[in-house]
């Protein structure tokens, strides 16, 4: 029998456990970002090649891919609770492994370690959020959670440029190992998998509405009704192309391009990547309001991919220069990039409640299957027109080398365009239990 209940109370112990996995997040993006703004140290350390590169990075990228189906049936299965604070083990000690590695497949293999800890922080975090959090404030609770995961990434950026004329890029991934360990034991201690645990009613109770039927079979298939579903599929579609390429870009070439073609050194650059996730932030928190307030989410995804097709336009083909103008692109490709956002409340409200954290999953997956694909081909791409030049030791391309490169990345941007017109509007409600309400 739930206490008596305490509106009060209710709200303080949802932001806590709100405000312990959104730090978590934090790391997430910390480490899909940084190896851009370290990838002159990582070139030189361990005397790799550019798809060489592309992959040690991208090792962040196939492991979380993979991992996001396993992730979204262990959220609802074990909870939250137990999936983040692992993750955040698993990602400190891969972080601690990653700084202290003699070589590069052992720095492979802690960023591998680093992936398969963050990969199940976001879904646990959204799954979080859709059993504390009310339907109805989905898209801005979710644009407001990529806002704060992507303050980790403009730490990854400009931040982490200044800390490396103090530090090593070495010391500074070991003491970020140590703060996701201390956040695996707060996680711990402060996180429970839904308010019924603390002796409150549901969300939906609160709003005088039944709960939400849960789970009664085997997760097995839970997935596959899941995976069978077709209105997910275009939101899968829509990352692989949109956010892929996007988190390739600034996770790892961007600053390589910006040093190489247009002459910026490390901290200048990572000022254009900063404006690239600020917008990316802000998109997504712009993106989510204005979907709940209007009551619609397709047409603000559509506008999104189009906004997002004309920046990249922009930044290949507008002859920019270093100023004013080049940042505004950036800013810009990152704006209309948040706007995927608006994916995960889709996923959502086309499943059952009892398997959101397995269609959050499925459409989360596609970010990363585009990322860990066009990181590495990339780099592949630019070393087979690369002169032989080197700077400081480090490969140094030309424009017409980033030239081909970016062509890979417009073809992602004409996929998410396109299938953008297949995106299921859900006028913000769970079409799954409209569908079985009598008109």
């Amino acid at each position: 029998m739930t206490q008596r209940f305490d509106p009060t109370r209710f709200s303080r112990v949802c932001w806590t456990i709100y405000a312990i996995l959104a730090a978590s997040y934090l790391l997430v993006f910390f480490h899909r970002i940084a190896p851009a703004v370290v990838s002159s140290d990582l070139m030189r350390d361990f005397g790799t090649t550019g798809a060489a590169l592309g992959s040690l990075a991208a090792t962040y990228y196939y492991i979380y891919t993979a991992m996001q189906i396993p992730a979204g049936v262990l959220a609802d299965t074990v909870g939250s609770r137990i999936l983040v604070t692992a993750g955040n083990a698993v990602s400190g000690l891969g972080s601690i492994w990653f700084g202290l590695a003699a070589s590069f497949w052992q720095a492979s293999l802690g960023r591998a370690l680093v992936g398969l800890g963050v990969s199940v922080v976001f879904v646990g975090l959204m799954k979080s959020n859709t059993v504390w959090f009310r339907d109805r404030d989905y898209g801005f609770i979710s644009g407001l959670t990529l806002l704060l995961g992507n303050l980790g990434a403009i730490m990854a950026a400009g931040p982490l440029a200044g800390l490396l004329t103090l530090w090593s890029w070495r010391a500074i991934f070991v003491a970020f190992g140590i703060i996701a360990l201390l956040l695996a034991v707060i996680a711990w201690i402060g996180v429970r998998d839904k308010p019924e645990a603390l002796g409150f009613p549901s969300v939906r109770e609160i709003d005088g509405k039944p709960p939400h039927a849960g789970r009664e079979r085997h997760w097995w298939p839970d997935l596959l009704s899941v995976l069978a579903n077709r209105r997910i599929w275009p939101s899968f579609w829509v990352n692989f192309g949109m956010p892929g390429t996007f988190l390739a870009f600034v996770g790892l070439w961007a600053i390589p391009f910006l040093r190489d073609v247009h002459g910026l050194d490390r901290a200048a650059g990572s000022l254009y990547t900063s404006l690239a996730l600020a917008g990316f932030a802000g998109g997504a928190l712009f993106h989510g309001w204005c979907s709940d307030r209007w009551g619609r989410r397709k047409p603000l995804l559509v506008g999104g991919c189009l906004l997002y097709a004309a920046a990249w336009s922009g930044i290949v083909y507008a002859g920019w220069t270093p100023g004013t103008s080049g940042m505004a692109w950036f800013l810009l490709l990152g704006f209309s990039a948040g706007s995927f956002g608006l994916t995960y409340a889709g996923a959502k409200e086309v499943t059952a409640p009892a398997l959101s954290g397995m269609a959050i999953a499925l459409v989360n997956t596609g970010i990363f299957l585009g990322a860990a694909l066009i990181q590495p081909l990339f780099g592949w791409i630019m070393d087979l027109s690369w002169s032989g030049a080197l700077a400081d030791g480090v490969r140094a391309y030309g424009p017409a080398d980033y030239r081909a490169g970016f062509y890979l990345m417009l073809g992602g941007v004409a996929l998410a365009a396109s299938i953008s017109l297949f995106f299921h509007e859900t006028r913000c409600r769970n079409i799954t239990l409209a569908e079985h309400v009598p008109h």
